[in-house]
């Protein structure tokens, strides 16, 4: 058997490559939207790609499997409770997909979503113990799939968790302690709120120490599962109807045409979102006025999601060489309104100081002395609300970064802002828009809550 897991970090995304070396035969289970790096590997090992396997609609990406079916021909399969504008085949509960000695056990596990599966994987058909069971969002290490996302409209939380307990019980956990588990995320990944760093573990495993296993009622389960989720990007249920529809399909070779910076000024004028994705280092230093910065070494494509609707068209400004990457990473989200990209910044803004802005940024000690001598400072936490529980600045206004869009204008733009993260990443993120949305002296905190926190503890 050969058996790969394809892990994106950027957006905490697992998939998987299942092949049977004596027939040739593979299956891709939720692939990602490029996709030559599945194409690349079945022809590494000589093999074909004859099955697309989704285990249920995504929310946090755009799946690859239009383009995995037209690069190597191949099916598309769901549970059969999924609807799909394309042709796709509908698996049954307790289906069975030979591929030769390695077979494949489809098992239905709604709970995350309607039409969620999960499928076990055995190295030969007459093996006592499964190698692995694929669990998409039905199972994490560490966690379970949350029930309230805008991907299963028409049903409550608390009915998708009483079904995700029935699956997790009923066709999980009734699985041998040795089965390994490999989910569809891992940490950082919005899809649930207590995901390990672990790429896999074991049913064994995770039925001694994730907290959601433990033994309880399924009114306690239920309880416990739908308290304190997160609020997750904004383009979540876009990409969750997307994935059901026909769309076009992504060219992942093309760059982004290059575009001249009076192009990008003359664009940006008509309502084009001009994206820096360099670093916040390189973004104060000097951008495009009225830009947004998110950088590529952080959660780039899911940060963009939250904060520009996907109708809006996008010019990129990316360091040499990474424009296409830069596009790319968007696609992986849907978003596929990427029009051209400035390459070469530091130059190109060099050339036209009359359009460049920069961004101001301080550290503990002017924040301290701030808050201290303006009067009507406004001071902004865009932490997750589990974050904030270590503590927050007196008198901050909270708001994460994924509701900063929809809640600007609670915040008065008159008034000096200074925004604080964690670290200093989301921070530059929430000013740049702020600074968009025309806040007339908005900065961000360097080193975030965790430089603020180490401060106070010095002064103690």
């Amino acid at each position: 058997m050969i058996f790969e897991q394809h892990y994106l970090d950027c957006l905490s995304q697992a998939s998987y490559l299942i092949g049977d070396e004596r027939t040739g035969r593979a299956v891709v289970v939720d692939p990602r939207r490029d996709v030559s790096v599945y194409l690349d590997a079945a022809a590494e090992h000589g093999l074909a790609i004859e099955l697309v396997l989704e285990t249920h609609f995504h929310a946090d990406f755009l799946s690859g499997h239009l383009e995995l079916a037209e690069a190597a021909g191949a099916e598309i399969a769901y549970g059969d409770k999924a609807e799909t504008e394309f042709e796709s085949r509908k698996l049954l509960d307790g289906e069975h997909i030979e591929l030769g000695d390695v077979l494949l056990e489809i098992r239905h596990t709604p709970g995350h979503t309607p039409e969620s599966i999960s499928i076990v994987v055995w190295a030969h058909h007459d093996d006592d113990v499964p190698h692995a069971v694929l669990t998409g969002d039905t199972m994490f290490i560490g966690d379970v799939g949350r029930p309230d996302l805008l991907s299963s409209k028409g049903v409550t939380a608390e009915q998708l968790a009483g079904m995700l307990y029935d699956s997790l019980h009923q066709q999980l956990l009734s699985l041998p302690d040795e089965t390994r588990v490999y989910p569809a995320h891992g940490a950082g990944s919005a899809c649930g709120k207590n995901l390990s760093s672990d790429t896999w573990s074991t049913i064994g495993v995770q039925r001694a120490t994730n907290y959601a296993l433990q033994p309880m009622s399924k009114e306690e389960f239920v309880t416990v599962v739908t308290a304190g989720q997160t609020a997750p990007p904004a383009y979540f249920a876009y990409d969750a109807g997307l994935n059901r529809e026909l769309r076009a399909l992504l060219d992942e070779a093309t760059p982004p045409r290059e575009m001249t910076i009076d192009d990008i000024v003359a664009a940006q004028a008509m309502g084009v979102v001009v994206l820096d994705t360099r670093g916040p280092v390189e973004f104060a230093h000097g951008h495009v006025r009225g830009s947004l910065n998110i950088g590529m070494a952080g959660r780039y494509a899911e940060f963009a999601g939250g904060m520009i609707t996907p109708d809006r068209e996008i010019i990129v400004v990316a360091d040499d060489g990474r424009a296409l990457e830069a596009k790319n990473r968007l696609a992986r989200i849907g978003f596929d309104r990427v029009i051209g990209a400035l390459s070469s910044p530091a130059a190109s803004l060099a050339a036209r100081p009359d359009v460049v802005a920069y961004s101001q940024r301080v550290d503990v000690d002017q924040l301290r002395e701030a808050i201290e001598s303006v009067d009507d400072l406004q001071l902004v936490d865009v932490r997750q609300p589990g974050e904030t529980e270590q503590g927050v600045i007196d008198g901050a206004v909270l708001i994460p970064l994924t509701q900063l869009t929809a809640r600007c204008h609670e915040l008065d733009p008159e008034r000096p802002t200074i925004v604080y993260c964690a670290g200093g990443f989301r921070s530059s993120i929430a000013a740049s828009h702020l600074a968009g949305e025309g806040f007339v002296n908005v900065s961000d905190l360097l080193g975030g809550w965790g430089s603020w926190a180490a401060g106070q503890m010095e002064l103690a």
